[in-house]
């Protein structure tokens, strides 16, 4: 074959430092189309992003070119230092480190966009920490209960 064609999409997830409920909606609301510039910046493009104060979730297509884990350092740092220097809370800003990433089939494409989109509907059931493990344990992920958190 004379090209590489590739169409890789995740579910991305990761939170807060502390996991502190620092999103607010305003905050959400400037930082979510951020996010989405330095995806496209890296080459991919944002199918989808929700959460709630504590996390943020990516449905995002990502380029074979680069790491998946270079690309969220990226999104992770850009964005933490875009918040602090514009001041968009009164505590300094950072995200928790590590991060979840989960590859999605075209078939469920939609589907996990919709689960994107609706977190503040899906969080009146589920706390962050239930979600992320039952993320991991849909995806066959091995992680230790003790190391999970810090």
């Amino acid at each position: 074959m004379g090209s590489t064609l590739t169409r890789l999409v995740y579910h991305i997830v990761f939170a807060t430092k502390d996991r502190f409920p620092s999103l607010t909606s305003e905050v959400r609301e400037r930082v979510y189309p951020y996010i989405g510039g330095i995806v496209r910046g890296e080459g991919g493009h944002l199918l989808a992003i929700g959460g709630i104060a504590d996390h943020v979730h990516l449905l995002t297509v990502l380029p074979a070119a680069e790491a998946v884990a270079a690309i969220i350092q990226k999104v992770k740092g850009h964005s933490s230092k875009w918040i602090n220097e514009e001041r968009l809370l009164k505590a300094k800003f950072g995200w928790q480190r590590g991060y979840g990433a989960f590859t999605v089939s075209h078939s469920a494409v939609s589907r996990v966009k919709h689960y994107v989109e609706t977190q503040e509907v899906h969080h009146q059931r589920m706390t962050f920490e239930e979600e992320f493990v039952a993320l991991l344990e849909r995806h066959g992920v091995a992680y230790d209960p003790r190391y999970l958190w810090s």
